[in-house]
């Protein structure tokens, strides 16, 4: 049974306005260009877009004119790469997406996880080669560069998503710099 804040194909519209739509469909474009399923941008926009805190798998199919499979298979992809975050409605046995507000330091994050375990995949190709037999030469010396490139790209990222983490801080706090301070009442003249 929905619990009564959980939204519905009635309570969470589509997008809405057409520059929104345009929006979500110019990111899907985007993201296809750079290689990944159409339906995934279309998602990942559509998620980026909503003024709802989350939306159903069943909304975003509605929404987006998805099959219930391809809304499925996008949903496991974009939550797998840390792109959306799964939610819970208690009671709801329905899946809920949403957005993440920081989507680019969760991707980094995930993909952070994607080359530690290529990483531990390499390995494992290394750990059944022959040493003695000199013919896996080239095949170890390929698989050495792999793991260690993933293992000093991983570091790289660790570090990237510290920068960003201090970008967004200064940059928080310089917009809160900007703001007008209010007049403080008890300071005002009577």
């Amino acid at each position: 049974m929905p619990s009564d804040d959980a939204p519905t194909a009635a309570t969470a519209p589509p997008v809405g306005d057409a520059a929104r739509r345009e929006f979500v469909e110019q990111f899907a474009v985007m993201w296809e260009m750079a290689g990944s399923a159409l339906m995934d941008g279309r998602i990942l926009g559509y998620l980026m877009m909503m003024r709802e805190p989350y939306v159903s798998s069943a909304d975003l199919g509605s929404a987006l004119s998805a099959s219930a499979g391809s809304v499925s298979m996008s949903t496991r992809r974009l939550v797998d790469s840390g792109f959306i975050k799964r939610h819970v409605v208690p009671g709801d046995r329905s899946h809920y997406f949403r957005a993440e507000d920081d989507i680019w330091g969760s991707w980094l994050a995930g993909e952070r996880r994607y080359l530690d375990r290529q990483r531990i995949t390499i390995e494992q190709g290394l750990s059944v080669l022959d040493p003695a037999n000199g013919q896996d030469e080239e095949v170890r010396r390929r698989l050495v560069n792999g793991r260690d490139y993933m293992a000093w790209v991983s570091q790289y990222h660790r570090k990237m998503l510290a920068d960003w983490e201090a970008f967004k801080a200064d940059r928080d706090e310089t917009a809160q710099e900007a703001e007008p301070t209010p007049p403080d009442p008890s300071q005002e003249p009577r």
